[in-house]
């Protein structure tokens, strides 16, 4: 079986792999991610994880390897990861009450076959009306500065989300349903059995 690589230092995508039952090994690509909010929101995900993509690719030929980029959306305004506490805040207040989007983009890349899928999957994401003590007392429970948008629905999510349209894993950071079904269907690779 072809070797599977995530190409990412999120220990989040990492759990989720993991939990599905797949082998595979962490390398995070060296690489810098675009930034620039005024490419649309599709694109620009999509061309993060490609590039992170093939980064690791370069690297590792022979292997398959998958990587992620998530992004939120509300309104027009893309949220990114913040950059410091202050901004955190005002990214969680900008999402307080109301539906927004979380786009993530996935790569998976076979360099040495040039075999490529790449795809986006989003989902709508519903808040609850917080307090400023709420919100507060929310990021004092996880670290909110390498989480785009300035949360994470998997820690404590329940305290400031609603409800969810769509795919939990994807505002997680990977859609876990179509990232499965790529990698066996265009890879042939599945998830370990179970012991």
């Amino acid at each position: 079986m072809t070797d599977l690589i995530l190409a990412s230092g999120s220990p989040r995508r990492k759990d989720l792999l993991a939990e599905a039952g797949f082998d595979f090994h962490v390398v995070v690509p060296e690489v810098e991610e675009n930034e620039d909010v005024s490419v649309s929101i599709r694109r620009l995900t999509q061309e993060n994880a490609e590039l992170k993509a093939a980064a690791v690719a370069h690297l590792y030929p022979h292997s398959v390897v998958i990587a992620a980029d998530t992004l939120v959306l509300v309104g027009e305004r893309v949220l990114t990861k913040p950059v410091d506490r202050e901004e955190a805040t005002e990214m969680l207040s900008s999402l307080n009450g109301k539906s927004h989007q979380v786009f993530t983009a996935f790569s998976i890349l076979h360099r040495q076959s040039g075999r490529s899928v790449a795809e986006t999957v989003t989902t709508d994401v519903h808040f609850k009306n917080l307090s400023t003590a709420e919100m507060a007392a929310y990021h004092e429970r996880i670290n909110p500065m390498d989480k785009a948008g300035a949360y994470a629905a998997q820690e404590h999510g329940e305290l400031i989300i609603d409800r969810f349209e769509g795919s939990m894993t994807n505002v997680i950071g990977l859609p876990m349903v179509e990232v499965i079904e790529v990698l066996e269907a265009e890879f042939g690779i599945v998830p370990a059995p179970l012991k």
